[in-house]
């Protein structure tokens, strides 16, 4: 069986060792936020051990959560001036758009990349340049199906605006989509995000919004695939 490569002077693993760094390889983690989730079926499971529709189900409810809130590691490009992927799923807009009003980020339409989440596509979100938080808000709003165009303004969404250490303003937006009813940021004014780092997660079907300064290089097209964190979407000025 082959193995990983590993730097030199590292001890290997064998046996039942090597076969538990493999499944950790193949293993996703679960967010924090997807403990509940998962926990309460389980429970359910062990209540009704004696019943087998009831525990299958259960297991399967757990399997199915575990399998939305998974975390893979991710590792960011090192390339200067660019901005990744804050999530995976398709991208459904390359365009230009005026930023949410409550980032007050000015009028004029800005180079936009819009990507959309499945339920079937990991929902963490990753920061998709490395900066400093200058703001985030929250703003109520619908629920409407996250692919529509309309959803940019009228769902539920949470905004957050990030300064890098070049001088730029980007904007990233989590936008609830049909089934989401619930967006979770834990950025906080003043936190300094590297890039790709994660920073948030939407269920369930969502979709996010990236904002970038005039000038900026959009490098991704519709319908293209993305992996958070390591797609390279866009060169800045």
């Amino acid at each position: 069986m082959a193995r990983k490569p590993r730097p030199p002077g590292t001890a290997q693993t064998s046996g039942i060792g090597h076969f538990v760094d493999l499944a950790r390889g193949a293993i996703p983690p679960l967010h924090p936020a997807g403990l509940p989730f998962v926990l309460a079926p389980l429970g359910v499971a062990l209540l009704g051990r004696n019943r087998k529709w009831v525990r299958r189900g259960a297991l399967t409810s757990a399997a199915a959560c575990a399998a939305f809130f998974r975390h893979p590691h991710r590792v960011p490009p090192n390339r200067v001036g660019v901005a990744v992927a804050p999530a995976d799923g398709e991208v459904a807009l390359v365009d230009t758009a005026v930023p949410p009003a409550e980032l007050d980020m000015g009028s004029e339409p800005l180079p936009r990349i819009s990507i959309f989440l499945s339920v079937l596509d990991v929902h963490v979100q990753r920061s998709p340049v490395g900066g400093v938080v200058q703001k985030v808000v929250h703003r109520s709003g619908q629920f409407l199906s996250a692919d529509l165009a309309d959803a940019s303004e009228v769902n539920e969404r949470n905004s957050m605006l990030l300064h890098t250490s070049d001088g730029h303003d980007v904007a990233v937006v989590q936008i609830a989509g049909l089934l989401a009813r619930r967006i979770v940021c834990d950025a906080a004014v003043g936190d300094t995000l590297p890039i790709g780092d994660t920073y948030g997660l939407i269920r369930f079907g969502s979709r996010v919004d990236t904002y970038f300064p005039a000038g900026t290089t959009l490098l991704v097209e519709r319908g293209q695939r993305t992996i958070g964190a390591e797609t390279v979407i866009a060169q800045l000025p």
